[in-house]
């Protein structure tokens, strides 16, 4: 999945920090965790609502407002 303005290494290398502190197997299936450690991106795998909730989970919360004006 391509989100613009996002460089995907970014936001695979941002996903694999959040998901340190889960279970992977809350968000990937089996078949989806043997794709990422074959090397596929987070990024590739998780659903577009998936990635939204761990970026605006409680590890990122006031992320947003230091980018806002």
């Amino acid at each position: 999945m391509v989100i613009p303005g996002y460089d995907p290494d970014d936001l695979d290398d941002r996903l694999e920090e959040l998901l340190t502190e889960r279970d992977l197997a809350d968000y990937l299936t089996p078949d989806e965790r043997e794709r990422y450690d074959s090397g596929e991106s987070l990024v590739d795998l998780l659903s577009p609502d998936d990635i939204r909730d761990l970026l605006d989970g409680p590890e990122t919360e006031g992320a947003d407002d230091a980018r806002r004006p």
